[in-house]
């Protein structure tokens, strides 16, 4: 009896363990799964991206052309010797800008070249007997130089050399056909040079033939400067196809594209943090500003002019203020 009784007080003080053993595991898990309840109950804030804003604004853009085309001159000036005679004396060289009356050839014939100096010790009257100066009938630039070499003996009528005229140098614009409305006789145009000089020029008229391989017709363009010009040099030539009033304008940073351009798009600002896509169809641009033919925006819409680039929508933004800038 007294065994039973000890081993029945053990049982009991083995049970007593056990309850304190499991409470205090209960206790511990239960104290686990609050403290994993507490973090998974924090608030991550989610990062924005930070943008600057632009409104939408009334205005036209000038929709500019611009072309290609070379210079020509139309009219050309044949310098020849007026007698058989030799060449003295040579003023001019290739390329050279001459004014009408500069002197560029002296010529003097056989027969003053025969008597020498003595033709004017027999009589004072024929003192510069045979000496023939030739001078330019016309302002331009000397394109070929047939005769420059002094000494040498000419025909009567030889070509000595030519002058393009200045005053006839015009502009060969190559205007692809659905342009050409805009290069009608009477209308102006911008002629840039390469140094990026830039003139005001007239459309004269139009040649009827068209480029075989760029399917281009060419148009005249005449400056009302006078120029000298090398020919066949390649010019820019400017046109200002015009605009219409009171258009939808947006800085074009605010404008993104796909890469084919064939889709367009801006991002507005809805609830001060969220970024919305909204498709638009285009019209004219220029270096800093593009017209949105539609949808019809409100001009209090913020749009996105930095911070856009492959922002997907829906994205969070926060506006930069003055000191982010």
């Amino acid at each position: 009896m007294p065994t039973i009784t000890g081993t029945g007080k053990q049982h009991n003080i083995k049970m007593k363990h056990y309850k304190l053993y499991f409470l205090t595991v209960i206790t511990l898990l239960l104290f686990s799964c609050g403290k994993k309840t507490e973090t998974t109950d924090e608030v991550v804030e989610t990062p924005k991206t930070l943008v600057k804003v632009a409104r939408v604004m009334q205005g036209s853009i000038n929709d500019e052309l611009t072309l290609f085309g070379t210079t020509a001159y139309l009219k050309r000036n044949l310098v020849t010797a007026s007698i058989p005679a030799f060449i003295t004396q040579v003023h001019v060289k290739l390329g050279d800008q001459v004014k009408k009356g500069d002197l560029l050839y002296v010529l003097e014939s056989k027969e003053s070249r025969a008597l020498g100096n003595n033709v004017s010790k027999i009589d004072d009257s024929l003192n510069g007997f045979g000496i023939i100066k030739i001078k330019a009938s016309a302002s331009g630039i000397i394109t070929t130089l047939d005769k420059q070499q002094a000494g040498d003996y000419v025909l009567e009528g030889a070509l000595l050399c030519t002058i393009a005229e200045s005053n006839d140098l015009i502009f060969q614009v190559n205007v692809p056909f659905e342009y050409t409305a805009y290069t009608q006789t009477g209308k102006t145009c911008t002629i840039i040079l390469p140094n990026n000089l830039k003139y005001t020029a007239i459309f004269t008229k139009a040649l009827m033939a068209m480029n075989v391989n760029a399917q281009t017709q060419t148009i005249l363009a005449k400056c009302n400067k006078t120029l000298f010009l090398p020919e066949n040099m390649i010019v820019k030539v400017s046109l200002n196809k015009g605009g219409q009033s009171g258009q939808q304008l947006l800085p074009k940073s605010c404008v993104s594209s796909d890469e084919m351009m064939k889709e367009f798009w801006i991002m507005i600002i809805k609830n001060d943090s969220i970024a919305v896509k909204q498709l638009v169809t285009i019209g004219n641009k220029n270096k800093e500003w593009i017209e949105i033919l539609s949808p019809k925006l409100n001009p209090e819409d913020r749009i996105i002019s930095e911070g856009n680039y492959e922002l997907p929508d829906n994205s969070l933004v926060k506006i930069a203020t003055t000191k982010e800038k």
